[in-house]
């Protein structure tokens, strides 16, 4: 893995190259492109934190973590979480260690935040990113939200 690598957050000079960005055919299933999330993003406010990832000058991801959101709202109180909502990794940039810097990255943000799991749901399946979570340290909940697999991690 590159010592280079940084997130950055999506500014009018990245836009254009955030929306550009295509995950592995294979993978376009299992995670919604970009555009979406940034559409999510600002629906969503400030419960969601949107940021590309870079190696050196080239764009090689886009990452968005859920910050303190509540997950059961027929619970009282609601339970709160926060985790990663979406992960996006070049298709030329798959294998590289990308995904696990971004991992990192947003278990260290919710570390400094003082939250004490990071969650992430997944699709199932054989092309599903599930062997990628669980390989990181995630154990799944026995959850679902809609179809996906819930996976949490001790931060």
């Amino acid at each position: 893995m590159s010592t280079s690598l940084r997130l950055e957050k999506v500014t009018p000079e990245n836009v254009d190259a955030a929306l550009a960005l295509r995950v592995h055919p294979h993978q376009e299933g299992n995670v919604a492109p970009v555009v979406r999330s940034l559409a999510e993003a600002y629906a969503f406010g400030e419960t969601a934190w949107p940021r590309l990832i870079f190696d050196g000058d080239e764009l090689v991801g886009f990452l968005m973590a859920f910050l303190d959101i509540p997950w059961n709202e027929k619970e009282e109180p609601a339970e709160r979480r926060s985790g990663l909502w979406r992960l996006n990794i070049a298709a030329t940039g798959q294998g590289k260690g990308y995904g696990r810097f971004a991992v990192e990255a947003v278990r260290d943000e919710l570390r400094r935040r003082g939250t004490r799991q990071l969650y992430v749901t997944w699709e199932p399946g054989d092309d599903g990113p599930g062997e990628f979570y669980r390989r990181l340290g995630f154990r799944t909940t026995g959850e679902v939200s809609g179809r996906q697999t819930v996976g949490v991690l001790d931060v």
